[in-house]
């Protein structure tokens, strides 16, 4: 797995990859389509294409003389995963954190109650 999302993240690092991923999110396009806004040339973008491609978020196929490309949510779903993962194990940790300071609390204002007397 770490492999997979090394790709994800190293396809996403490019801000213009990520406009095609966001302009897929609408809906299956041509390459002349996802072109169009960016300042590149057809080439360009099809490297860029090739790259989303051989990370699993894009997916292409042929109509006549024509490349459609759609997003493949399943590749975005890993990146999902695995930042849940993360954001699972550092919430535990404030979990854990804030126990922790509950009970420290509760033990100072227990001494402080102690030391008053009666």
């Amino acid at each position: 797995m770490p492999d997979d999302i090394d790709a994800v993240f190293k396809a996403l690092a490019n801000p213009a990859r990520r406009d095609v991923i966001t302009r897929l999110s609408y809906g299956p396009a041509t390459t002349s389509a996802l072109a169009g806004p960016l300042d590149m040339s057809l080439a360009a973008v099809v490297q860029h294409l090739q790259h989303l491609e051989s990370a699993d978020l894009v997916v292409s196929r042929k109509v006549g003389r024509i490349r459609v490309h759609e997003l493949r949510h399943d590749g975005l779903s890993r990146l999902e995963r695995w930042s849940a993962s993360r954001r699972n194990r550092y919430e535990a940790r404030l979990d854990r954190l804030d126990e922790v300071v509950a009970a420290l609390t509760a033990a100072d204002s227990t001494d402080q109650t102690n030391q008053k007397g009666p």
